[in-house]
């Protein structure tokens, strides 16, 4: 079973776009799959629900409501680095793919073999 890693920036696409992220995942993911996030990224999420303002502040509030009613995995982390780094630190190749718009963490992953769920005109997901 392959787990899908959601990065921060990942949880605000339903917000900003209105794309259910959930069901395209099921859409394109053609194996068993769950999906979990890092106890950081709920961290950051929290932290733009309550320092934000406007759509940051009603995205990230969405964001959080989406992780917990979507019963998304949380993956304790050991140590403090931020999330781009745990998931740098912590994918692996052929067990894990990350979601992410991250152009510096997708350029990172790929070079690790990582494989990638990116948006893709603002409308659907697709794994690279």
């Amino acid at each position: 079973m392959k787990r899908v890693i959601l990065d921060t920036n990942f949880l605000i696409i339903p917000g900003e776009f209105g794309v259910d992220i959930f069901s395209e995942i099921e859409r394109v993911m053609d194996s068993g799959y769950q999906i979990f996030v890092f106890d950081k990224t709920i961290d950051e999420l929290e932290g733009l629900k309550s320092k934000g303002k406007g759509r940051t502040k009603r995205n990230a509030s969405l964001g959080l409501q989406l992780i917990k009613a979507k019963n998304v995995g949380v993956i304790k982390s050991k140590s403090n680095l931020n999330v781009d780094q745990l998931i740098l630190q912590e994918a692996v190749p052929g067990q894990d793919i990350v979601a992410t718009q991250d152009k510096e963490l997708k350029r990172l992953l790929k070079s690790k073999g990582v494989a990638l769920l990116v948006l893709r005109k603002k409308k659907f997901l697709n794994i690279i």
